[in-house]
């Protein structure tokens, strides 16, 4: 039986305002934009890599 693929629930709970351009880009590619705002995503190393990015503006949890 196969194991499901891990998912990360990410929140943001800072804004991206008076912070580089290119951190507001990367949570709305992560599809975040407002605080309070949840997203799913797949746990993969291009997901880690933009939650790193960002680990001030935005709290993870595993699912």
């Amino acid at each position: 039986m196969a194991k499901s693929a891990k998912t990360l629930r990410i929140t943001q709970v800072r804004s991206a305002i008076s912070r580089p351009a290119d951190q507001g880009k990367t949570l709305k590619a992560l599809g975040l934009g407002k605080i309070g705002r949840s997203v799913e995503r797949p746990d993969n190393d291009s997901i880690r890599g933009m939650i790193f990015k960002v680990k001030h503006l935005v709290e993870v949890e595993e699912i």
